[in-house]
């Protein structure tokens, strides 16, 4: 694990950099028969996000948040597999939920695989529990990530973790 691990804001500079750390890190999935379509965020969605972290310089992961339903939503976590088990993403997810934290928001959800060691499980062992009844926007973000084929590649789900202070 990595002793210092520096997450920031991401900088205009660093935007155009994410699309291959995500594109490298999704290739990881084959590792588990998960065969992700070769489509990333673009410099411009992630312009637009509420917020993106970035682990490094130049960035090797970057954190995505939107809001969705009034809520955070951590619309993408990715690190580059050649910087993977180094703390990174612990790092970021945490930076996420601090962000969310201050910024006001009740909660923080995502959509991840279920079954994958790195998905679902890990988020649960982040404190992140399943969400019994998805608001509106989740459920249309459900329904997109189902139209565009990903519940195909194993189940999905949506999970939450409230940010009481």
């Amino acid at each position: 694990m990595s002793s210092t691990v520096d997450v920031r804001r991401a900088e205009p500079c660093d935007l155009q950099l994410l699309p291959e750390v995500e594109l490298a890190a999704d290739r990881v999935f084959a590792r588990v028969g998960v065969h992700l379509p070769a489509q990333v965020s673009s410099v411009a969605e992630l312009g637009a996000a509420a917020c993106v972290l970035v682990a490094g310089r130049p960035p090797v992961g970057f954190a995505r948040v939107e809001v969705l339903d009034g809520q955070a939503h951590l619309e993408q976590l990715s690190v580059h597999p050649d910087h993977a088990r180094q703390g990174l993403g612990g790092a970021l997810l945490a930076a996420a939920i601090a962000w969310a934290r201050t910024a006001g928001f009740p909660a923080m959800t995502l959509t991840t695989f279920e079954a994958v060691p790195w998905n679902g499980p890990w988020y649960r062992r982040h404190g992140f529990t399943d969400v019994q009844q998805p608001g509106p926007g989740l459920a249309q973000h459900l329904r997109a990530e189902e139209q565009a084929g990903l519940g195909l590649l194993g189940r999905r789900v949506a999970l939450h973790l409230p940010l009481h202070r």
